[in-house]
């Protein structure tokens, strides 16, 4: 490929099928070379031609340097650098909006869903999946408990049943499933749980967590938290019909009390003190300010929505034309 190309512009015609990897990336300079030796020798016998499309999530160490590297040694390897980190998910989006295959599997840099596992994914993508799940076993995650409630919360509440119980970050998408994540333009959303969510023929295949190649998770306590409220407000109205339950139970307790207080003060039982009145005052506002704060992380994301801002802007790429926000 010339690197005057444009970054979208159609491969060169092949009688194999084209793979397009793509992995977000932050902080991950001394990942990237091991990694890429492994997808070479993991494809090497797959039959079929891959391109590597690699998203610096604007990284604060060396992985851009060590991306563009990779590039100049071999035209199968493609770029991006975002202008601002915003999360890996979003990066995951940019790289399906450059991938050119006619299938694309999302692979993450740290090497903990090992890309040995392409293989078996691509054998079920030939035999008619269109989404094709790495699933997790759970044995190494690093928070097993909070990640199993993650995904049982989404499977019970949210209505995602067909996520894997331990979850599954690394996923093989047919040409179909790629053009159909391109006409969402959410911001606030799990990208994963949306391909769950769009349906089409889903499989899974076991795979193993290893540990990471070297370096340190940049995946935060509080990226965690947001992803979580995301993932349930993005795909159900449950926390708003608990809002409407919690209300009427309050009332209704506020009704039972009033009937208690009255019956006293006919028996000459006159209340007491403050105490009780303050805790019932600090529940009842507790419980108000938090129905509040679940109605406002509705209310913010639709305004988010409402500006139509793009999801991520590129600052640079091993190419020469930067690719816009598809």
């Amino acid at each position: 490929m010339s690197p005057a190309a444009s970054f979208n512009e159609a491969p060169p015609q092949s009688p194999r099928p084209l793979l397009s990897l793509v992995t977000p990336a932050f902080n991950e300079a001394e990942n990237l070379p091991a990694l890429y030796r492994r997808i070479g020798a993991a494809l090497s016998e797959a039959a079929i031609d891959w391109e590597w499309i690699v998203v610096d999530d604007h990284s604060s160490d060396e992985t851009f340097a060590s991306l563009t590297r990779l590039a100049e040694s071999d035209p199968r390897v493609r770029g991006l650098r975002l202008a601002r980190n915003t999360g890996s998910h979003a990066a995951i989006a940019c790289g399906l909006a450059s991938a050119r295959g006619a299938a694309a599997a999302v692979v993450a840099a740290d090497g903990q869903d090992p890309p040995e596992i392409l293989p078996a994914l691509l054998a079920q993508w030939r035999a008619g999946a269109q989404v094709v799940w790495a699933a997790r076993d759970g044995a190494r995650s690093e928070t097993p408990f909070t990640s199993r409630l993650y995904y049982r919360i989404m499977r019970r509440v949210a209505g995602l049943g067909h996520l894997a119980p331990a979850g599954a970050d690394c996923v093989l998408l047919d040409r179909k499933v790629i053009d159909a994540v391109r006409e969402f333009r959410e911001h606030h959303v799990s990208l994963l749980a949306l391909i769950t969510w769009m349906g089409f023929r889903q499989v899974f295949v076991p795979c193993p967590r290893e540990e990471r190649l070297g370096g340190r998770s940049g995946w935060t306590r509080a990226q965690r938290l947001k992803l979580f409220v995301d993932s349930v407000i993005g795909f159900t109205s449950v926390p708003i019909r608990a809002m409407t339950y919690l209300g009427l139970g309050t009332a209704a307790a506020g009704v039972v009390y009033a009937g208690v207080v009255v019956n006293n003060a006919f028996h000459r039982q006159l209340p007491t003190g403050w105490s009780s009145l303050m805790v019932v005052i600090l529940l009842i506002g507790g419980v108000q300010m938090v129905m509040l704060g679940v109605l406002g992380e509705y209310v913010w994301r639709a305004l988010d929505e409402s500006r139509r801002r793009p999801r991520y802007l590129i600052e640079a790429t091993t190419d020469r034309v930067v690719p816009h926000d598809a």
